[in-house]
């Protein structure tokens, strides 16, 4: 009844807010001769705040449309080059709508050596809409990210991820150029707000230009423009800050750039110890992965770590938890040395050391079995990071292209841990050590006017060691003549070598339909080793012979896949049906095992543009994917500190069918928007765990269940309130799976877990010095095996923002976070969090005063459920520390 209420509470929200759609028309005249007025720059704006409501320009014959949602009272401006700006107060009454005779009068203009020009605020051009900046800022931007918050239709969340309605922007571009892809976060958290003049939105953006207006893409892309000033000309910033009532704490970091019109230079330096992880931000750049994109062959090939120690806290801010130490600089240059020829290097080097606190209270509650394990756990991580990237894009013709990419990353890390297990002192040490070497080629054909060849090969070479050793040994319920051992230690070596190549058509026939044939091939060969050894002092006494791993497991995937887009009027229809003939050999010390499965994965999916507002997309698929060694291999691994781990020891295909369905109102630009989500997945073969537990280990055994459902929905609901210059956004969202485990020995138990989130946030767009920005956000979890156990957290913020005038302004953000299941005494934590700044000399010297954690907070406590209990896991935070900072821009 939750779900039924929440759902139909939306669409009663939509109707009476799509109902309603008011519009204006009109003929702009010369108020002398009568002349119609073309290229007139016509906006709507709110009489309060002056916000922009609607926005259009007068066509080839003088006139004009513009639509609103809402009745009430506008002022609807008029203005071009040459002629006296028109101000008309209107009012919009439920039902009517309005036709204008408009005249403006020419003013003459004396130009003498001084060029005067109108901008628009936004400018549309084909699929890119244009925002000028000055119409938007407020004149408190420091970053990027600051001046993309004031354009209309862009959503940025608090951990910087660029949205338009819902779909997350593919890059940030300069002058056309991409550095960092989707790692943009590198970017507009560090880049100078005052060059950027122009933000262009590219809608159905295609990162390979031979494929536009070809390919199918609702893919969005930001290009920031750049004035004049800046251009061909080294500007940057530096700032310093120091902790005045902290712990020594501290934040330097530095931007160098250089955007010309064959060269481009940013060179990044970043030093702190205020919990920034400085690479976050770079991560797609090391692990990229573009989903659905033509040339992604090798995509999420990567090697999976055998041994992981965890220093992360869901739905949290990091940097309250992250005691760091970091390190960074960034070298990233563009070339073009003809023009043909464009050649982008990508470099940065990384030192960290981050130290992280954690105490735990675990339950454990299944069959007969019942006991309680405690640990305090204190981990310090050492890490050294080097990556580079080569982009070399060559066009032979106006028609073909040659690009080679090539990533290299090495990876040494060093964790250390002290962790009191059940009273018993007890000290891990892990090293790490990863090196990845990553090549593709991409050919591209464009040999008719919509048709297009591309040849992709692609190649890569991973490796990653590990050593691990812990000082006490818990096992002995499970080794015999153990008497005598002391400590373990683990070492493994996992490689991974993958090689694909494949031909991929697309054509765009007349009538507007697209097929798409892919022929391809992709061979990919795991290795893993591993030995556990059991020791007294530095003696090995025992490896027993099921926790030794040395597995080759090799499979070739020759596919054939094909796609059909067929537009009939505005409903689009697409079925895909891709071919694939597999080769599976496993390799142990004691079996060989060879496999070549053959299947079809089909699904079909449609579009339908109902109107200008309202868009349904569906999509059926059924899916056959290959295990990969993690889920094959027969022995056990620890993978960690008391857990055991193995793999099936067999081939296996897993079968799902997928629905899929997706429906909008409005679009990003609108005042009303809402999208509603649904998915729902029936996995015919999943692999759950056969687990034994006890309270010194764990061991597990990977095994294949029939039947697991899963659905998701959710609604986000986007509307602009006039009467109080407000964004209103409400969230609203539900999951829930059921599944099957064994637990010590049990018959097959059914497990349901569900989870629900409702939510809301209102955001002011006030044109004055205050604006503000509350929401909170409820999720309710529950799980259920015999009996149902749940509960509920809450988390609510609220940040206020003073803009005194161009050289004072002051932020505020608080944050309050419940749970339910805790006791009065730690079930709420409040944080906040002020930065103020004074601008010595406008776009030249600033001042500022970080503050966070001014409540000091010192520890965190959360609430967790599981199938097999319920845990209660404590985190020490960041104390609150002020920290002055000078910047200088330059």
């Amino acid at each position: 009844m939750k779900i039924k209420s929440l759902f139909l509470f939306f669409f009663l929200f939509c109707f009476f807010n799509a109902t309603a759609q008011y519009s204006i028309k009109g003929l702009v005249r010369d108020a002398v001769d009568g002349s119609s007025l073309i290229n007139i720059n016509v906006i709507l704006q709110d009489t309060i705040s002056s916000a922009l409501i609607a926005y259009t320009y007068t066509d080839n014959g003088g006139n004009f449309t513009l639509e609103t949602e809402q009745s009430g009272a506008y002022n609807l401006q008029f203005s071009a080059l040459g002629y006296k700006q028109k101000i008309i107060p209107i009012t919009i009454e439920e039902g009517s709508n309005l036709t204008l005779d408009v005249k403006m009068i020419a003013e003459p203009l004396s130009l003498g050596e001084v060029v005067i020009k109108t901008e628009r605020a936004i400018t549309l051009k084909k699929d890119t809409v244009v925002f000028n900046v000055a119409s938007f800022a407020k004149g408190n931007e420091s970053v990027v990210e600051d001046i993309l918050r004031t354009i209309p239709g862009l959503n940025i969340d608090p951990e910087g991820t660029i949205r338009v309605g819902s779909r997350e922007v593919e890059k940030v571009m300069i002058e056309g150029d991409d550095f960092f892809e989707k790692g943009y976060k590198i970017l507009t958290k560090n880049m100078p707000a005052n060059p950027i003049e122009k933000v262009e939105l590219l809608q159905h953006y295609s990162h390979n230009r031979l494929l536009k207006n070809i390919e199918e893409s609702d893919k969005v892309a930001l290009n920031l423009k750049l004035s004049e000033e800046a251009k061909r000309k080294w500007f940057g910033n530096t700032a310093l800050g120091y902790g005045l009532a902290s712990e020594n704490r501290y934040e330097v970091q530095s931007n160098i750039m250089n955007f010309g019109k064959k060269d481009k230079y940013y060179f990044l330096g970043n030093l702190n110890n205020t919990g920034y992880d400085v690479t976050q931000d770079l991560q797609y750049l090391i692990d990229p992965t573009a989903q659905n994109e033509s040339s992604s062959i090798g995509d999420y090939q990567q090697i999976n770590s055998v041994f992981n120690f965890t220093g992360d806290i869901l739905n949290f801010k990091k940097e309250r938890t992250n005691f760091n130490n970091d390190e960074l600089l960034s070298v990233n240059t563009i070339f073009n040395p003809t023009k043909k020829l464009k050649i982008k290097t990508i470099g940065f080097l990384n030192w960290s050391t981050h130290d992280f606190f954690r105490n735990s209270a675990e339950t454990f509650t299944a069959n007969t079995t019942n006991f309680t394990n405690t640990e305090d756990f204190v981990l310090q991580s050492d890490k050294k990071l080097g990556f580079a990237k080569t982009h070399i894009t060559y066009d032979i013709t106006k028609n073909r292209t040659l690009q080679y990419i090539a990533r290299y990353s090495d990876k040494d890390q060093s964790d250390a841990s002290d962790l009191v297990f059940n009273q018993n002192t007890t000290l891990q040490h892990l090293q790490s050590d990863r090196q990845l070497l990553d090549q593709k080629v991409v050919f591209s054909n464009k040999f008719g006017k919509k048709d297009i060849l591309l040849l992709t090969s692609r190649y890569i070479d991973e490796k990653l060691s590990q050593e691990y050793a812990v000082d006490k040994f818990l096992f002995s319920d499970l080794f015999s003549s153990s008497d005598n051992i002391d400590n373990v230690t683990q070492m493994s070596t996992s490689k991974m070598q993958f090689a694909g190549i494949e031909a991929h058509l697309l054509q765009r026939k007349p009538n507007n339909n697209l097929l798409e044939v892919k022929l391809g091939n992709k061979y990919r060969r795991d290795q893993l080793k591993s030995a556990l050894l059991l020791q007294e002092q530095s003696i090995v006494r025992l490896t027993p012979e099921e926790y030794q791993n040395d597995i080759v497991y090799r499979t070739n995937n020759l596919y054939l896949g094909t796609k059909y887009r067929a537009e009939i009027g505005n409903i689009g229809l697409m079925g895909k049906l891709n071919l694939h003939q597999l080769f599976n050999h496993i390799e142990t010390t004691s079996l060989s095992k060879y496999q070549s499965p053959f299947f079809i994965n089909p699904s079909i999916s449609f579009d339908w543009q109902i109107n200008k507002n309202n868009k349904i997309t569906s999509l059926y698929a059924y899916n056959t994917t290959n295990a990969d060694v993690i889920q094959t291999y027969d022995r056990f691994l620890l993978t960690g500190f008391r857990t055991f781990s193995r793999g099936t020891g067999e081939f296996n295909q897993l079968n799902a069918s997928i629905f899929s369905f997706n429906y909008n109102l409005g679009n990003w630009g609108d005042r009303f928007f809402a999208n509603t989500f649904i998915l729902y997945t029936k996995n015919h073969d999943f692999f759950s765990n056969n687990t034994l537990i006890t309270q010194n280990f764990n061991q597990s055994t990977k095994v294949l269940i029939k039947n697991r459902e899963q659905l998701t929905i959710n609604t986000n609901i986007d509307r602009y309130f006039r009467l109080i210059s407000s964004n209103l956004k409400l969230n609203l969202g539900y999951s829930g799976s059921n599944y099957k485990n064994i637990i010590n020995d049990s018959d097959l138990r059914e497990v349901t877990s569900r989870s629900y989130t409702y939510g809301l946030e209102l955001r002011s767009g006030f044109k004055g010095f205050f604006n503000y920005h509350i929401g909170s956000k409820w999720t309710t979890n529950s799980i259920q095996v015999q009996t149902t156990n749940s509960f509920t957290d809450n988390l609510s913020f609220i940040d206020l923002s003073f803009v005194f005038n161009d050289r004072i302004d002051i932020e505020f953000k608080g944050e309050r976070y419940f749970f339910s299941n805790l006791d009065t005494n730690n079930n709420t934590y409040n944080f906040l969090d002020v930065d103020a700044r004074y601008s010595i000399k406008k776009n030249t010297l600033m001042l500022s005063l970080k503050g966070k954690n001014l409540l000091n907070t010192k520890n965190f406590t959360n609430f967790s459920l599981s199938d097999t209990g319920k845990s209660t896991i404590q985190y020490r935070l960041l104390p609150r520390y002020i920290l002055l900072q000078l910047e200088f821009r330059f």
